[in-house]
This record gives structure tokens, sequence and C-alpha cells, in this order.
């Protein structure tokens, strides 16, 4: 994407009503003021919460959206260009459940308050193979420890991906450390009891990984 063409989503974005940008610095000194106030404050209602993070175009938590209009949906990127397609479809189509939050994932415990999440969903994310520390990987202990304090107690996470590892990897963390795993599968298109939240969506990318061949692995767990 050209530098001109990033400068005019920037520039869009910032006249989106579904678009909250804070500081950094907003954020840390803790004068963010949606937290724990996202529903009454953002939404004007008192459905549950639900997060999608790493959002990338945001089509996953626009088609959730639509999918789901009892619940509101909170796409979260750090990089804003992207994430401006699903805020521009969000608009055009007047689809009021979504927005989305332009911030690092490692900041969320700061952008939303103890309790005030119903679920969260990972979808394709990074599996960094490559980095011998896992401090980027969003399964990660300290991503999870992160999650729980703003999930709900029955608040649950999905995670949907197309790499095995990153499959495999979060198994494994989720087993070793007692989390509850209420539904895994290697590859959902291929099993008859996969969620239609997981089937039914399918991301640009994702269409493209089915017509490579590769299998879309799935878990829904909860962090104990």
């Amino acid at each position: 994407m050209g530098s001109k063409n990033k400068l005019k989503r920037f520039r869009e974005n910032e006249t989106f009503d579904n678009v909250i940008q804070p500081s950094r610095d907003e954020l840390l000194d803790g004068g963010f003021p949606y937290k724990g106030k996202w529903a009454q404050e953002f939404f004007k209602n008192d459905h549950p919460l639900v997060l999608e993070l790493g959002c990338g175009k945001g089509e996953y938590s626009v088609a959730l959206a639509q999918a789901n209009p009892d619940k509101n949906f909170v796409g979260i990127d750090i990089k804003g260009a992207r994430f401006w397609r699903g805020a521009k479809t969000a608009v055009e189509q007047k689809i009021e459940n979504v927005g989305f939050l332009r911030a690092q994932i490692e900041l969320i415990e700061l952008a939303f308050a103890k309790n005030e999440v119903s679920e969260i969903w990972i979808t394709f994310p990074d599996p960094q193979i490559k980095y011998k520390r896992t401090k980027h990987r969003m399964t990660n202990p300290e991503f999870l420890q992160k999650y729980k304090n703003v999930l709900s107690t029955d608040g649950v996470v999905h995670l949907k991906t197309d790499s095995e590892f990153m499959h495999g990897y979060t198994l494994g963390l989720l087993q070793g450390q007692g989390h509850e795993i209420i539904y895994a599968h290697h590859d959902v298109y291929k099993n008859a009891y996969s969620p239609k939240e997981v089937t039914g969506i399918q991301t640009f990318y994702e269409k493209q990984y089915l017509e490579q061949g590769k299998p879309i692995t799935y878990i829904n767990f909860k962090i104990n």
C-alpha cells in the first residue's frame, strides 16, 4: 500500500464514529474514557462485549457483528490503515454493534476493565515460529493472563488459525497450565460439529489458505 493511500485511510478513520484511536500515553495514564464503559458509552446498550485481537481488515469483526446483533464487537489492531476497510464497511452498511480500537494488544488491560469482556477471538495470528522467545505469540502465558484480567468469569477465547504449529503450541500450553479446553479440532471444515461462527465466516486470507489446501484449526477455551 502506498503512503498516499495510507494517509488517506488514516484521515478517513478520523471521521468515523466507530473508530477510537487513543494515544499510548492516554492509555498508560489511565485516562481512557471507555474503560469499563464500552457498552454504555460507546455502544449505548447493555449487550455483551466481544473482542477480536489483531483484527487486520476487520472482516471477522464485521461478519460476527452482522450475525450477532445482540452482542457488541470491538476489533483491535495497531494498524489503522488495515482496519479502515472494516470500519468503512460498517459505516456504509449501518452496522452499529461493531467498533475498532487502534492499540497494541499488550495494552488490552488499559482499554478494558476487569470482567468487561465476554469473548475474545484471535483469528490467524502470526505464529512467530522463527523466534525462540514466545514474547509476541498471542497465546503465550503473559497474554493469557492479560485476557483473563478483562474476561468475565465464564468468558471464553476462540483461536482460529491456519498454523498447525500455533494450534499445537496453544493446545500444549493450555493442557500444561490446566486451562479448560471446550472444543478443539485440527481441520474444522472436515468436522460436521464445528461451530457456525468458525466455518460460516471466511476472511480474504482464509479463502487463500483453503485454496492452497491448508487445514484451518480452531480451539475454544476458558482461562482458569
